[in-house]
């Protein structure tokens, strides 16, 4: 297992499995689904923001180093503790049909976030878009552990940091174990500060469909987000009960490709792993109604740009921001 003070250089057998695994198509670009007749849209360049503006919410925020935490999201791991102070959250599969959590906090730590669970193999493409990130995990499949201690990643685990976590003895294991961020971050030190990842904020698009409510199904979970006009604000729900406090401003249904991986759980069910490089639709929920948008990521090194069908950025509505990575 990974220590936790910083990223270490991979010795020569870890370089030769990451190079490996990369030719092979690890983290090639793939289109979500066949071409569609609108245009591909370009990256949007990165523009300078106001000083003091955060490029994941568009709120004020001073400059921070970025944690990413790997948050457990079956029936008992719930409700969820310190997912409110995320700046963006990502839904991603995992086996079974059932889904984890990524909260990305960088703007305000909550005093705890949890509970925590394993990283996956998709985890080191959709984390080269920050820069040296530090990721909160419980551990890695044994066969995966190698590749994520070579990533440009600042590894937080118990073994390594063991004052970063604590266990609540109130809930059954695995679904107990939950993070200090700021102890986290402080075993990480060289921890890279928020970066922009391609996230535009401002005016709505004069189109769009209202909408009171979206459900987004995978195999196994569901998500609904309920607007509320007092709040400018998306209620999340799910498999149909509140977790709290869960208030996104911006709602993105990112559709990607979501293939099997070469890697399994303790009990062999095979590991999706969800393609987050290449092109492909989505559908953005701001103020109240649903904008058809289209997604571009050239390769892991990237940020997402989302643009309106026709190529124009399309703006984030400024706060908590939301993406589920569904096929």
């Amino acid at each position: 297992m990974a220590g936790a003070r910083g990223h270490r250089r991979p010795g020569p057998a870890v370089t030769a499995v990451l190079c490996a695994v990369t030719a092979a198509g690890l983290y090639g670009c793939s289109d979500s689904g066949p071409p569609k007749p609108a245009p591909t849209p370009a990256p949007v360049p990165a523009t300078p923001r106001p000083g003091g503006v955060s490029p994941l919410t568009g709120l004020p925020a001073r400059p921070a180093p970025v944690l990413a935490v790997k948050i457990d999201n079956v029936p008992p791991a719930r409700p969820h503790t310190g997912l409110d102070a995320a700046d963006l959250v990502y839904v991603e599969q995992v086996e079974s049909g059932q889904t984890r959590l990524m909260a990305v906090y960088a703007s305000r730590l909550p005093d705890r976030a949890g509970p925590v669970r394993s990283a996956r193999e998709s985890d080191l493409a959709l984390l080269r878009q920050f820069d040296r990130p530090a990721l909160a995990y419980s551990g890695a499949q044994s066969a995966l552990t190698p590749l994520l201690r070579a990533a440009p990643l600042h590894l937080v685990d118990e073994a390594g940091a063991p004052a970063a976590f604590v266990r609540d003895n109130a809930r059954a294991a695995p679904h107990n174990l939950y993070l200090r961020p700021a102890r986290a971050l402080g075993a990480a030190p060289e921890a890279g500060a928020v970066k922009d990842i391609g996230f535009r904020f401002g005016p709505a698009p004069v189109d769009g469909t209202p909408v009171n409510s979206r459900t987004v199904r995978f195999p196994a979970a569901r998500y609904t987000f309920t607007w509320t006009p007092a709040e400018r604000a998306w209620h999340v729900t799910m498999d149909g009960r509140s977790d709290g406090p869960l208030k996104p401003a911006t709602v993105v249904v990112q559709h990607v490709t979501v293939r099997p991986s070469r890697f399994h759980d303790f009990l062999g069910a095979v590991s999706p792993y969800t393609v987050t490089t290449g092109t492909g639709t989505a559908e953005v929920l701001r103020d109240g109604r649903a904008f058809a948008a289209r997604w571009s990521r050239p390769d892991p090194a990237s940020g997402t740009a989302f643009t309106t069908p026709a190529g124009a950025p399309l703006n984030f509505a400024a706060g908590q921001v939301w993406v589920l990575l569904a096929g």
